[in-house]
């Protein structure tokens, strides 16, 4: 797997936003964008992850506007971006976010070594 790969993606939106509501604070929107450092991603492809992080009901806070001349509609992401119950567990449960979980968890190691 590799730092761009989805489910490495969706795991560090999924994680961060859990991490937000445990402690009850609202998500820094900035660091959702697709240009930030936690995520460092291609526009497009930036939207077509949290168009279907939205539509799969992992979060809430998401509106999809429709853009005359294309077929997808855009995203926007709300001040009140929030991760779901069924987000939560798709984080849990999920084969590829444990994957995830355990390539960011190595890296982490790996660099602090150096």
């Amino acid at each position: 797997m590799a730092m761009d790969d989805y489910f490495v993606i969706v795991y560090r939106i999924l994680a961060y936003l859990y991490a937000c509501l445990k402690e009850g604070k609202p998500a820094d929107i900035s660091r959702l964008n697709e240009d930030s450092e936690d995520l460092n991603i291609a526009y497009g492809y930036w939207e077509y992850i949290f168009r279907h992080l939205y539509k799969s009901g992992y979060i809430e806070g998401v509106s999809l506007l429709p853009v005359t001349g294309q077929q997808m509609p855009a995203v926007r992401i709300e001040r009140c971006i929030m991760i779901t119950p069924k987000g939560i567990e798709y984080l849990q449960e999920n084969s590829a976010m444990a994957k995830a979980k355990k390539l960011l968890k190595e890296l982490k190691n790996a660099t602090l070594r150096l």
